[in-house]
């Protein structure tokens, strides 16, 4: 009767648990704490991002069918989440006090460049603000991809250095002394390494999609200005 080969690494994981010390064993809890938070990272940031993904398009799709770059702003139309909708909002409402009279009762039919200049930086930064707001949390995706091996590697050599200290103290240096301590210091590089390569994998991922969805508000941003710029910059 063959035996699950599960059986055994449970077994295995089992007995060089209980061999390891307690300060390994605090690390390995340590880890295990900052991988589920990476993973809630992940899980959260991809969702976070794909969302902003659809909402783009909506709202790209309904902004290119309007023929007045302030129609959707007129119609107080609200799109909670969407960077893209996040960036028109900033720079219409820039847009709108530009081409209000000052008695506020009805809008110029143009203005100067230097307030085109004015919407122009104001759009820059509802983009980097949206960028930094996608891109909020990576950093502890980071810190896991960089920290997690060494936090592993720093319970390995407490293992070892117990490990020796105990043999030095029995003055006994056999395999059956020594191979469980070893192997149980071990076990903490094994788990930085789980916490450390799931982690940059999904690093990788949401900096790409990141940029992506940067250059994506970038475009935008170039586009709406020279819609606003065709439709109410005042030639010289």
């Amino acid at each position: 009767m063959s035996v699950p080969v599960c059986f055994f690494a449970s077994t295995q994981l089992q007995f060089v648990w209980n061999r390891a010390t307690d300060t390994g064993r605090i690390i390995i809890c340590v880890l295990a704490v900052f991988s589920l938070f990476a993973w809630w990272m992940m899980v959260y940031k991809a969702n976070q991002m794909t969302r902003a993904k659809k909402l783009n398009l909506h709202f790209e799709t309904e902004y290119n069918r309007q023929k007045n770059v302030l129609s959707i702003f007129d119609r107080r139309l609200q799109v909670d989440g969407c960077p893209m909708f996040a960036v028109y909002q900033e720079g219409c409402v820039e847009l709108d006090t530009r081409l209000k009279s000052e008695s506020g009762a009805a809008r110029k039919q143009f203005i100067s460049l230097k307030s085109m200049e004015h919407i122009k930086r104001t759009l820059e930064g509802a983009v980097a603000r949206e960028s930094i707001k996608l891109e909020s949390g990576l950093i502890l995706l980071a810190s896991a991809v960089s920290g997690g091996p060494f936090i592993g590697l720093l319970g390995t050599v407490w293992g070892v250095m117990d490990t020796f200290a105990m043999v030095g103290m029995a003055q006994k240096a056999d395999l059956a002394t020594m191979a469980p301590g070893v192997s149980a210091a071990l076990i903490t590089t094994v788990a930085g390494l789980l916490v450390a390569i799931p982690s940059m994998f999904g690093y990788n991922f949401l900096v790409h999609t990141l940029r992506v969805r940067t250059v994506e508000l970038d475009n935008f941003a170039q586009n709406l200005v020279s819609k606003m710029e065709t439709e109410y910059l005042k030639e010289e």
